[in-house]
């Protein structure tokens, strides 16, 4: 047959019936070896450089081979079709897009389908925009559409619009979704979900609202997007609300398991650990996300008992259950628990990420364990090197809180990448052990390598200077939050400094700097210049804080005591007094072995 078939002239009417044996072979072929077979068989007969068999062969590498059979495509494609057609452009394009190829991949193809003369349909501009990683390219996409006269249609317009929200331009992606003729649920799910993945929730269910006013339909993929901006929320009455939608507007049989895992997700999230339950338990269909959002729900809701329940019960346990379980014990600082938990782990030949290892090294340094740190040090350097900065922060962390400053200082220097995360966590473990000197060396050495300090590196810095009483320098580096690094200081940026003025026997610029703070001052701010003012002996400023904190928290009664001591210690007698009455006015007890009122 294959003699016959090489003594013929190549008849493109039977072959595009598929009727050569060997393309009858391919259309069935399954697998990797079958397909290099015929190939082989294909080259030798001389069929293979005709555009169509070509194709074909090309159609089963890029789009049917599980897996794909990239390699061969390109080497196919780049030396075997010396006159390809649009159909074998979009194919290659379509590979390029999925197998996530650098986008000038994508872009080089398209160049040469220009210069072939090969002119570009739909498809070739909705493989084209799936390629897109820089916003940049994905402007000159849109440019090309609206030249080539394709901007009119749907599904390439919503696939624009895709591409601009996926690039964080929700602004353009508006733009787009309101000049659209037509706006049919497809482009309404498009936006919410965009919304959804840009964060931004409050403005999703506003999109939705509108939406629902105009009378557009609710599908499941639009209650799987207000379902995860609920979750996000943590707001249970709304995710009550859009359960409620769901019920109604859609039919039991279209919910599928995808809408069912994101009811359960934000029932979780929103700590209604009962609705959950019910959910998983009238659910036709489970799988792992299933089981993993009831793990981690009931982690969450520090019921480690049935979070253990549904681990061991679920029918495969994978890397994001471990996980979740190993986390909660860490939560709860059971270090033999989590060490056991990762013991099973390594048995069940599930194999530890980055995740597995911090949670492990925060375990570690939640309870003082130098041992096991130690130990899990050795596993994170055998296991990912010395090259992730977030793991070497983990590990800095871990030798500081557990008194070993020399260990997190040696894990910091040997890092191979240094990033802004890495920087702080040493500067606060030597803020955290004392050594504020030394962190504000470290800070310098930070500065003259040109890392930008965030807020927490500041906070860091700032405690530092608080503890080593370093007045000037805490005062430069908190006017450099705004005016040179443009950080709005929060309130425990604030709260350093208010400390440092107080330490310092700066009262009243403390108390200054207290008052005129955008945010209400919290206890420990006040807490502070009270504790200062009365090392200092200046009663009226203690008065004040006094009368802060009381007015904080009426029901405390060290507040009364403090206050009352204060107003005796200061011989005035008649307002000790009238504290007093204050207090019992109000219900407030003293407590057994609280320090008597002055009398």
């Amino acid at each position: 047959m294959a003699a016959a078939a090489a003594g013929r002239a190549w008849d493109p009417t039977i072959s595009l019936r598929l009727g050569h044996p060997a393309l009858v072979l391919l259309e069935r072929c399954h697998g990797a070896g079958p397909f290099r077979a015929i190939l082989a068989h294909l080259l030798r007969l001389g069929l293979a450089f005709d555009t169509f068999p070509m194709s074909r062969l090309l159609h089963f590498a890029t789009a049917v081979s599980s897996p794909r059979l990239t390699r061969e495509a390109d080497l196919l494609f780049r030396h075997f079709t010396p006159r390809p057609n649009l159909y074998i452009y979009n194919l290659m394009l379509s590979a390029a897009a999925a197998a996530g190829d650098s986008p000038r991949r994508a872009a080089a193809l398209y160049r040469s389908m220009l210069a072939s003369s090969v002119h570009p349909d739909e498809r070739t501009f909705l493989a084209l925009l799936r390629s897109v990683e820089r916003l940049s390219a994905g402007r000159q996409a849109h440019a090309r559409v609206v030249t080539s006269g394709f901007h009119s249609r749907a599904y390439l317009r919503n696939s624009l619009i895709k591409m601009y929200l996926d690039a964080g331009a929700v602004e353009t992606a508006e733009l787009m979704f309101r000049s659209t003729p037509v706006q049919d649920t497809v482009s309404f799910n498009i936006m919410l979900s965009g919304y959804v993945n840009e964060g931004c929730t409050s403005k999703a269910l506003q999109f939705f609202r509108e939406a629902a006013s105009r009378g557009v339909a609710v599908d499941q993929y639009t209650a799987v997007a207000l379902l995860t901006c609920c979750g996000r929320l943590k707001n249970a009455v709304l995710g009550r609300s859009v359960h409620g939608v769901v019920v109604r507007r859609i039919d039991p049989g279209d919910w599928g398991l995808i809408l069912m895992n994101a009811l359960l997700d934000m029932y979780a999230k929103c700590g209604e650990m009962d609705a959950a339950t019910r959910v998983f338990g009238e659910a036709d269909e489970k799988d792992g996300i299933s089981w993993n959002s009831m793990v981690t729900g009931f982690v969450n809701a520090g019921k480690l008992d049935l979070a253990c329940k549904y681990f061991f019960e679920a029918p495969s346990r994978d890397l994001v259950s471990w996980n979740a379980l190993l986390a909660g014990f860490a939560r709860y600082k059971d270090l033999s628990a989590v060490i056991k938990l990762f013991d099973d782990m390594l048995a069940s030949r599930v194999n530890p990420d980055k995740v597995t290892a911090v949670t492990l090294i925060s375990a570690a340094a939640s309870n003082g364990s130098l041992n096991h740190g130690r130990s899990i040090h050795g596993w994170v350097v055998k296991g990912f090197g010395l090259k992730d900065a977030f793991l070497a922060s983990a590990l800095v962390d871990m030798y500081c809180k557990c008194g070993n400053v020399k260990g997190g200082y040696s894990v910091f220097e040997k890092a191979l990448d240094r990033d802004v995360t890495l920087w702080t966590a040493m500067i606060s473990g030597l803020a955290f052990n004392g050594d504020g000197t030394e962190a504000l060396d470290l800070y310098r050495k930070m500065q003259a390598e040109v890392v930008t300090p965030n807020g927490v590196t500041l906070l860091a810095v700032l405690s530092a200077c608080s503890h080593a009483g370093l007045l000037d320098e805490g005062c430069r580096i908190f006017d450099a939050m705004k005016q040179r690094y443009s950080i709005e200081p929060g309130i425990e940026h604030f709260g350093c400094m208010v400390d440092l003025l107080a330490r310092s026997g700066r009262l009243t610029e403390a108390l200054a700097l207290a008052r005129r703070m955008p945010m209400r001052p919290s206890r420990s701010i006040w807490g502070s210049i009270l504790n200062a003012s009365l090392a200092c002996q200046n009663t009226e400023v203690a008065e004040i804080a006094s009368k802060e904190l009381l007015h904080l928290d009426p029901a405390e009664e060290g507040g009364y005591v403090l206050l009352s001591n204060l107003y005796a210690a200061g011989g005035h007698w008649n307002h000790s007094d009238k504290v007093r009455q204050n207090m019992e006015r109000k219900g407030v007890k003293k407590s057994a072995g609280a320090s008597n009122f002055g009398s």
